[in-house]
């Protein structure tokens, strides 16, 4: 089954790095995030990856083009370029099969999915989708056996999000207790964890994001909610980089993988 992740859009909230770099190449513990969104999924068997891509496309087919060389000790000889590399030393060797797709530079998420279709053969009932700026803990196989016995042509996952702002908590009186910065919320958002089934390519329309296709889905009972109560987290400004980054050194919270 494959994974399409979104990596097209530019990120401008998060200028001081995607300015010179796609979002999904923001660096988390020195690997960039999609890195660890691929680890996630390949850890639950899933290694085949189709990349939605659009904004700074070249920086994402670099990275993966030369991961050999990055993980590899080897000889160069300059003056005929003859590589020779010492493949039984390598480090950290990935085993995904990923298909690299432009989408352009302006499609919406929605058209990007479309523009996958044909990547994904026919006799696949079933394809998942995520974002390139989220991890999680999430079990991606309980996932897809819950979307199997919903039998809804899409599932997402919810998650709880974190209050971008301090909460203030209050007494009877009106006298303030204390301050809870920036906390868990108790609410539920898409956490961009998705498994569809093909029919979910009827829903989606050319120059849309993918929002009204699942509203349509919702509106037919099509779309169940998969409840995560673990970890997630996603990067849209440099704080949550640098709090994602953090949490990197002190437990590493979405690290499933050995």
């Amino acid at each position: 089954m494959k994974t399409i992740i979104l990596c097209g859009g530019a990120g401008t909230r998060l200028k001081e790095e995607t300015e010179y770099k796609p979002k999904p190449m923001v660096l988390v513990g020195g690997k960039p995030i999609i890195w660890h969104i691929m680890k996630i999924y390949s850890y639950y068997g899933y290694n085949e990856f189709i990349l939605a891509l659009g904004y700074k496309a070249d920086y994402i087919k670099d990275f993966f083009l030369n991961q050999k060389a990055f993980t590899s000790d080897f000889t160069l000889e300059t003056k005929n370029h003859n590589l020779t590399y010492f493949l039984g030393n390598r480090h950290e060797v990935d085993d995904f099969k990923i298909t690299f797709v432009d989408t352009g530079l302006e499609t919406l998420p929605g058209e990007r999915i479309l523009r996958c279709k044909k990547y994904i053969p026919k006799s696949d009932q079933y394809f998942m989708v995520t974002y390139g700026d989220g991890v999680t803990d999430l079990n991606i196989k309980k996932v897809f056996e819950f979307h199997k016995k919903q039998k809804t042509i899409g599932t997402i996952t919810g998650v709880h999000p974190r209050s971008k702002f301090g909460l203030v908590m209050t007494d009877k009186h009106n006298r303030v207790k204390n301050f809870l910065e920036k906390p868990v919320l108790s609410d539920f958002v898409n956490g961009g964890y998705m498994v569809f089934n093909r029919r979910f390519f009827d829903y989606i329309k050319i120059g849309e994001t993918e929002h009204p296709a699942l509203q349509r889905l919702a509106q037919k009972k099509q779309l169940s909610l998969y409840y995560h109560e673990g970890f997630w987290m996603s990067v849209d400004t440099y704080k949550e980089l640098d709090d994602m980054n953090k949490l990197w050194v002190q437990n590493k919270p979405w690290k499933v993988w050995k």
